[in-house]
């Protein structure tokens, strides 16, 4: 659910019109709703039967501080998988001890500030990376909490670039053998802890077949841990739950709980999740003007380089045109100014729109503005938050000066 709606034929974000954001503002611009991103935690916190749990917000999906702000008011902990990432969840006020650090190749200096902020977890992806954050924690006379993510080889997501938790992906660790070496050799290390399990299966899954059989393989795998004398704290499920892009039917965070509650009902650790997409999804649209009419073509100010889901995914979205009118609808293509065919926002998409229209790129909070780049030397969008019947500016468009302002000239 969210809370975009038509009202007397005018698109609303929550009781705000879009156009009043558009006339402000200008496009293309990110939208966002305050009650939706709330109302979407809600949803998780509240299926949750066990009190032994922890909902960390995917930081990598939506990552404007005063996003991760609203999210962390509302008791969520942090996934995070960069240094950058990680200093964002502290602005936004984040408890360290509610957040985990996964991703493949965590710097020494990201391993740096994890430790000196005490962060609940690094989640390992390798026997190489235990023994560089034992050194550095020797180095910084700290002990660093770790847990091993695991693959268990489950075939899963809504597209080949974003399935993770299979044997030849490049995440986590498939050997069962190797687990229990790194087991043995974090309870043997002076410097380091081992406080979890976890794994990560792939993003928009909309079968929860495959979570149930994840919840099974993360249970056998910490018995057989727990009996070589490691005492684990929790279980982290990862994250990757689908949601409706184009009125298509998905999961909901109830179903996906109630069956990972019921396959670890007799485990005593704490169980985590790392919803991302199905919380900051639909609670985000892209605002974007028709530019020009050709052929079937709308010509549309919003490139590849602000969404990119559609040429790197062939993602689809629905668009919405602010203004429902009662003319008839034709099918168009929808692409922007980057000079690639790949840069289309939608194929053959029923609408009705003329030039100078404002369109609404629908469930665009995940992904969105995080992916996007200054390829063409575009200037990245401005985001703007909607809570009731205000509106704020949370980050200003670019200007050319922050285009060039890291640039060298060589002839000054």
């Amino acid at each position: 659910m969210d809370y975009f709606n038509y009202k007397n034929d005018k698109l609303f974000c929550e009781d705000v019109d879009l156009q009043d954001i558009a006339k402000e503002f200008g496009t293309p611009s990110y939208v966002y709703s305050k009650k939706t991103l709330e109302r979407h935690v809600d949803v998780y916190k509240n299926a949750f039967k066990t009190k032994n749990n922890l909902v960390c917000f995917s930081v990598k999906s939506l990552s404007n501080i005063s996003i991760l702000k609203i999210l962390n008011e509302k008791g969520c902990g942090f996934d995070v998988v960069s240094g950058g990432e990680l200093k964002r969840a502290l602005l936004a006020g984040a408890d360290p001890k509610k957040i985990i650090f996964s991703g493949v190749g965590k710097s020494h200096d990201e391993i740096v500030l994890g430790i000196q902020k005490e962060i609940l977890s690094f989640n390992i992806e390798s026997e190489s990376e235990v023994f560089r954050i034992e050194e550095i924690a020797s180095l910084e006379n700290q002990t660093a909490n770790l847990a091993i993510r695991f693959n268990p080889e489950i075939d899963s997501g809504g597209h080949e670039y974003i399935k993770t938790g299979r044997k030849g992906d490049k995440f986590g660790i498939s050997s069962n053998k190797l687990i229990l070496k790194i087991a043995d050799y974090i309870n043997n290390s002076k410097h380091l802890k081992l406080v979890g399990l976890a794994c990560h299966i792939g993003s928009q899954i909309t079968d929860l077949e495959s979570y149930r059989l994840t919840a099974r393989n993360i249970k056998n795998l910490s018995i057989t841990i727990k009996e070589i004398g490691s005492p684990l704290e929790f279980l982290d499920l990862g994250g990757g739950l689908g949601i409706p892009y184009a009125k298509d039917k998905t999961p909901s965070p109830e179903e996906l709980i109630s069956i990972i509650e019921e396959e670890l009902k007799d485990i005593e650790e704490r169980i985590i999740l790392e919803p991302g997409r199905s919380i900051s999804g639909n609670a985000g649209i892209l605002l974007t003007k028709v530019e020009y009419i050709k052929d079937k073509f709308l010509i549309v100010d919003a490139a590849m380089n602000d969404l990119l889901r559609p040429a790197l995914y062939s993602a689809s979205h629905e668009v919405w045109n602010l203004t429902d009118s009662a003319l008839k609808k034709e099918l168009w293509t929808i692409v922007g100014p980057i000079c690639e065919s790949s840069d289309f926002i939608a194929k053959d998409y029923l609408i009705n729109a003329v030039q100078g229209d404002i369109l609404a790129i629908k469930t665009t909070g995940a992904y969105g503005f995080v992916m996007s780049s200054n390829y063409n030397s575009r200037l990245r969008s401005a985001e703007v938050l909607v809570d009731g019947e205000e509106f704020n500016i949370i980050r200003s468009r670019e200007s050319f000066n922050d285009l060039i302002k890291n640039e060298i000239n060589l002839n000054d």
